[in-house]
């Protein structure tokens, strides 16, 4: 947590990761965290799961389409798709049909499906508890298997969607663009037990108050540690 600059590897790639707080900053840090858990003491997905089966197909469906949305499809797709034996097993139009209003579904529909058949050939039906495995999956990436990892299996992990990225550049977490190199950065930062709550806090943080558009500042609670908040004000 102390350094500046930290050779990093993800996936067998290695590159040059900046961290940017050091010791003097980690009260800040510290602070930002504080206010958070306060402010989001309860912070979790607004996608509905039983299973990590449902939470995977849900975080699938979710990508350029709000949770909202995707909540409004799944309850009858889970009635008629209970495993993934039956996701495989779909027929591709049809479950095109299923999720049409998530939009994207021709290609959410191909990915569901090469990825239940998969969990059928190596995995018994089952969805992967670790990340190597999850990623191996078609459509699958690190950010959609870190948020099934925690919230379905609760094994701490980083979930670098659009809100986290946005609103960890403008507190002052990271400089990096890549979604790999923020995860880096963000793991580096926050302890290992904070991951999942944190992530799912910035996200909170992102979809109502720090907007891509019209970041809310004057109504921020970490508006006086936060890079971006300091220079707005």
């Amino acid at each position: 947590m102390n350094n500046i600059v930290k050779l990093g590897k993800i996936q067998g790639k290695k590159f040059v990761a900046n961290f940017l707080m050091p010791k003097k900053d980690q009260k800040r840090l510290k602070a930002i965290m504080e206010i958070l858990d306060k402010e989001y003491p309860n912070a979790r997905t607004a996608l509905n799961f039983s299973n990590p089966l449902e939470l995977l197909i849900a975080t699938i469906l979710s990508a350029q389409c709000t949770d909202e949305r995707v909540n409004k499809v799944t309850p009858d797709l889970f009635k008629k798709y209970k495993t993934a034996k039956d996701f495989a097993q779909a027929d591709i139009g049809e479950l095109e049909e299923d999720i049409r209003p998530t939009g994207f579904f021709k290609n959410k529909a191909q990915n569901i499906k090469k990825c239940c058949t998969e969990m059928v050939s190596k995995h018994k039906g089952n969805v992967p508890n670790n990340l190597e495995d999850m990623i191996a999956l078609s459509g699958v990436g690190r950010k959609t298997a870190n948020m099934v990892l925690g919230n379905a299996f609760g094994i701490p992990g980083i979930v670098v969607d659009t809100h986290v990225s946005r609103v960890a550049h403008r507190i002052g977490l990271t400089k990096n663009k890549d979604a790999y190199k923020i995860e880096l950065d963000l793991m580096d930062l926050i302890p290992k037990d904070k991951w999942i709550d944190f992530c799912h806090q910035l996200i909170l943080l992102g979809r109502y108050v720090c907007t891509a558009k019209k970041p809310q500042c004057p109504r921020c609670s970490i508006w006086p540690h936060c890079d971006f908040g300091l220079k707005a004000g």
